[in-house]
């Protein structure tokens, strides 16, 4: 049986990505990002003597030379670390409303959503929150052993000198060329008017290595004030002065009480507001727990057989109905997190569930206590010799963010201000649905699906976990820890197996190609689901702590690296 097992998973790999499915090895250290150029500068930066936050800082900056499409300076990002000794933190460094922000911003007279407002050009874009994060965290965390220059050095030197574009990034740029044409700035560095990118073209970002440099002479005012500031406020000026210099030099990232959960003798880590994540991911967990203890559902839970896909489903349309209802950013709202996280609220959610039909989505509200985000965020995973884990996600939104590139500074600003409720009831571009819980207000972080976590295992890191995917992180993040801990897959396994999605609404379940056989998706029919193919789902880039070492897993979806030593 475990043999047929085996061969099902390795033939779902394969079908899935046509890659290599064996998980990296390290006994010293290990580094899981969607670059290679950045997976190894995490490694100089363990060999150099620094810690997994010095490394993850360092991998913060270089993805924002190599990964221009989702890497970044211009927007934000979340830090989940648990270090040896036991202690925990999350850093928030996701982007703010500017001052001039308003609910009503990007409605017209009528009271109707402009738009691509909130999408594209410079009032897409939030106050930038990467770069005072990842500076507080080599700061407030770091081992003491690497300098400023040693932690932004080599994305200087990959920015100023160039590096060879591979394929994959050379036909993102040629798919994008008309997105990246919008703005004269952007279309300067991005697209070449004679010809298409290639394999193999080296690809320059001078006035990126000068704004870099900067950080490493002038620290957090390098960026908040000073000429990049100047330069980010000419830019806004063109309409209106949408993010001004007060704004940039308000920012602050802030650490936030981490998200703590369990199941099945695992203890779980994870991010929380204004990330919807971990309290999703917990309250996910938490629902499929009382499936699992619960007489009433004598169901299959093997790997993407009906039953599983179906509770999988019914678990995942209520969480996001509870999401549209009760999280934003926990500074501006009362976020029940007690209730969200609690067994027993869990318990009640699953009176509903039907095995044998589908509830739509149309009968589901969210609970009351009873006593298309985009594929372009971006996830690295890390560990050290030591045993300190770190989970970063980070994102500009949508691929290349809002178009708009910083002229005189040369990096891509954010459209995070679509993750906000223009209005209430109103879909986002991931069909996210928020209320006045993610209202805009300024000074506000928007609403997150960005679920970096830590699993532990006899309280030590075993998993460390992520993925990109707007609205479908939550859900592979889900998917890839019952991989692990359900399926008994080894990391890489778990990352790459095929994957479903469904979040309430639109009511539909998502699923990748040749993941399901005809067989499943008629069966799912007959108890009422509506089912629709999708592209890949998520990007996941995971880590697998055990007595052998550490185990690198990068997600065969994309061209993602783990390298150890």
């Amino acid at each position: 049986m475990k043999f047929f097992k085996i061969l099902f998973l390795i033939i779902n790999v394969i079908l899935i990505s046509g890659c290599d499915f064996k998980p990296v090895h390290g006994n010293n250290g290990m580094v899981v990002s969607t670059s290679h150029q950045a997976s190894q500068i995490g490694i100089e930066i363990l060999k150099q003597g620094g810690n997994a936050i010095d490394a993850a800082s360092a991998v913060g900056f270089a993805l924002a030379v190599t990964s221009s499409s989702n890497g970044n300076i211009g927007g934000g990002g979340f830090m989940v670390g648990r270090f040896a000794d036991g202690k925990t933190f999350s850093l928030d460094y996701r982007e703010m409303a500017p001052s001039k922000a308003h609910r009503d911003i990007y409605l017209d007279d009528n009271d109707n959503v402009i738009e691509g407002k909130s999408l594209i050009g410079h009032f897409a874009s939030g106050v930038p929150g990467s770069v005072d994060g990842l500076l507080r965290a080599w700061r407030d965390y770091g081992s003491g052993n690497i300098s400023l220059k040693q932690l932004i050095g080599p994305a200087i030197r990959l920015a100023d000198d160039g590096f060879k574009l591979s394929k994959y990034e050379a036909d993102r740029f040629n798919r994008n060329k008309d997105f990246l044409s919008k703005y004269p700035s952007t279309k300067q560095i991005f697209t070449r008017d004679d010809r298409r990118w290639k394999k193999g073209d080296i690809f320059y970002q001078k006035d990126l290595a000068k704004t870099l440099i900067r950080i490493v002479n002038k620290g957090r005012d390098g960026f908040y004030k000073g000429k990049t500031a100047d330069l980010i406020v000419k830019e806004m000026n063109k309409v209106g002065g949408w993010i001004t210099l007060e704004d940039l030099d308000n920012y602050t990232s802030k650490y936030r009480e981490p998200i703590f959960g369990s199941f099945n003798g695992y203890e779980i880590i994870s991010m929380g507001p204004p990330s919807s994540g971990g309290i999703l991911l917990i309250h996910m967990l938490n629902m499929l727990n009382q499936i699992q203890t619960s007489s009433e559902f004598p169901s299959d839970l093997s790997f993407n057989s009906s039953d599983y896909i179906h509770l999988l489903t019914e678990i995942e349309r209520r969480a996001y109905a509870d999401r549209s209802e009760h999280l934003g950013d926990s500074d501006f709202w009362n976020v029940p997190k007690s209730m969200l996280l609690s067994k027993s609220y869990a318990k009640n959610r699953i009176k509903t569930i039907d095995i044998e039909k589908a509830t739509r989505s149309n009968k589901i509200k969210h609970g009351s206590e009873l006593i298309k985000e985009s594929e372009e965020t971006t996830h690295y995973s890390i560990v050290d010799k030591d045993g300190n884990a770190v989970s970063v996600t980070t994102t500009i939104n949508s691929g290349y963010g809002s178009g708009v590139t910083i002229g005189g500074a040369g990096f891509l600003m954010n459209n995070e201000m679509d993750d906000f409720s223009s209005k209430p009831g109103v879909p986002n571009l991931f069909g996210l649905v928020g209320n006045e819980a993610n209202a805009i207000e300024p000074k506000k972080r928007p609403l997150s699906s960005m679920t970096p976590t830590i699993v532990l295992k006899n309280n030590k890191p075993y998993l460390i976990l992520g993925t990109p995917g707007g609205a479908t992180i939550i859900t592979t993040v889900f998917q890839n820890i019952l991989n692990v801990i359900l399926h008994d897959m080894d990391i890489k396994e778990a990352v790459s197996s095929s994957r479903i999605h469904s979040q309430w609404l639109p009511d539909v379940i998502y699923y990748e190609k040749n993941s399901l056989s005809n067989k499943i998706i008629l069966d799912l029919t007959s108890r009422g689901h509506d089912l629709e193919q999708t592209g890949s789902i998520g990007e996941a880039n995971g880590i697998m702590i055990n007595e052998k070492g550490f185990w690198g897993g990068p997600d065969s979806r994309g061209k993602n690296t783990a390298i150890g030593y």
